[in-house]
């Protein structure tokens, strides 16, 4: 049944009702009625014709479907390469000392001058480690200098225009990094996922402590290769 059809045959069926109740008014109650009614049917008309306009309940909304990202042919073959490496080490950095005077110069910049930190003497007598230990952000602070990020001669993704730090999904500090130690890191490939300005990558890096079973920092980094 059309919209107009069934809004007549509604309208007909009211209106004999409505006759009937008007022969029982009298006429001032009459005017108020008729008055009531004009407004009601004006408000019922508006709804009925809103509720028309609304989808069914079981209609589902079509959903824009998002266009395949075109990587850039340098893009694509760093793509290609990292996807066989999935799972693998792809990066073992060199080793590089953690010296007590790059402790203290991280502790100025940081104003993080705990003695655990920065003072030999009190640590050799009251810690448990019988010797300072480097700050964990002092850990991380190197992971740059550790996976050869800000090396331009020996760069890991050298067709990249840029490397841009994404973030840590996690860290933890298995063992602390005691002044005197060397450390390096070791980077396992987890995922690689195609972006608009290039690949996204996520490394599962080790900061291991020369002659320690254990890793000073365990951590999940996301960079993104813009190309």
């Amino acid at each position: 049944m059309k919209v107009a059809d069934l809004f007549k045959h509604r309208g007909e069926s009211i209106s004999k009702h409505h006759s009937d109740l008007m022969q029982w008014m009298s006429p001032a109650v009459r005017e108020y009625w008729g008055d009531f009614l004009s407004k009601a049917n004006n408000r019922q008309l508006f709804t009925r014709l809103r509720d028309l306009q609304q989808p069914a309940v079981n209609d589902e909304a079509s959903e824009p479907v998002e266009k395949p990202i075109e990587l850039k042919p340098q893009a694509q073959a760093v793509f290609d390469e990292l996807q066989t490496q999935l799972g693998e080490i792809i990066h073992t950095g060199e080793w590089l000392d953690v010296s007590q005077e790059r402790i203290n110069q991280f502790g100025l910049v940081t104003e993080d001058m705990q003695w655990i930190h920065t003072d030999p003497e009190r640590a050799a007598s009251e810690s448990p480690f019988k010797t300072t230990i480097a700050h964990g952000f002092l850990t991380l602070a190197l992971l740059p200098k550790l996976t050869d990020s800000v090396d331009p001669d020996n760069n890991l993704f050298p067709t990249a225009k840029m490397v841009v730090n994404i973030g840590l999904n996690q860290v933890r500090f298995p063992y602390p990094v005691k002044a005197g130690n060397r450390v390096r890191a070791v980077s396992t490939l987890s995922k690689v996922t195609p972006i608009r300005k290039g690949l996204e990558v996520e490394r599962e890096i080790k900061v291991e402590i020369e002659g320690v079973r254990r890793p000073g920092a365990v951590v999940t980094s996301v960079i993104q290769l813009h190309f």
